[in-house]
């Protein structure tokens, strides 16, 4: 691997030497970071499994009241039925922290609050199981909220996670090695520099002893 391009100086040293620091610590750190995500990750991806599951059951059993009560109530009435809604429903979006990251939280607001036997049609005309499938399809209004607020959470910590990983390996395998043989490389270019001052310092030792010796 190529080494920086420094001049191989004590104070270059110095600074390399603290950039290191700097760089290592950052590696923990986002390597921490990255696992950590990994781990709540795979969290919201069990918890999603189980949401879909939750969602599809509920919808089966919706779907299938519907399907009877379609077959004993005539079209027109089913349409009366459904003409006028019970309650008025809001998506309010808010946001929650994740590991610096801001992921959304999605809440259903009704206008009024409403009871499990509160429908929007008589019950002279209709049956037991239109009421069913409507109370089955009910339930599946903040399951599905969930699921869309675990996905998109998922769908962004997907991306946070490819971003830290993409950082991580930039740090333990290009800034930290570059960093590590670069110091390496000045630190032997110091010290066959002070070898190489020694041996002239005992040369010129050597001849002014030699001169002396000649005077003597």
């Amino acid at each position: 691997m190529a080494i920086l391009n420094v001049n191989p100086t004590r104070m270059e040293l110095s600074r390399l030497k603290k950039r290191l620091t700097t760089a290592t610590r950052g590696h923990k750190l986002l390597k921490d970071k990255q696992d950590e995500l990994v781990r709540q990750f795979i969290q919201l991806v069990k918890k999603n499994q189980e949401l879909r599951k939750k969602m599809e059951t509920a919808l089966q059993a919706g779907m299938a009241e519907y399907v009877l009560a379609s077959s004993s109530i005539p079209d027109v009435v089913l349409q009366e039925a459904f003409m006028i809604p019970l309650n008025k429903v809001t998506l309010d979006i808010q946001s929650r922290t994740i590991m610096n990251m801001d992921v959304p939280v999605l809440n259903a607001v009704y206008e009024e609050e409403s009871t499990d036997d509160d429908f929007s049609y008589g019950f002279a005309s209709t049956t037991s199981e239109l009421d069913l499938s409507l109370s089955h399809l009910d339930q599946m209004l903040p399951v599905m909220l969930q699921l869309a607020e675990i996905e998109k959470t998922c769908q962004l910590m997907a991306n946070e996670i490819e971003r830290t990983r993409r950082r991580v390996n930039a740090l333990e395998y290009m800034t930290i090695p570059k960093l590590t043989e670069t110091i390496q490389y000045i630190e032997s270019n110091l010290a066959e520099d002070e070898r190489a001052t020694l041996t002239r310092l005992m040369k010129v030792t050597d001849i002014i002893a030699e001169n002396e010796a000649d005077q003597a």
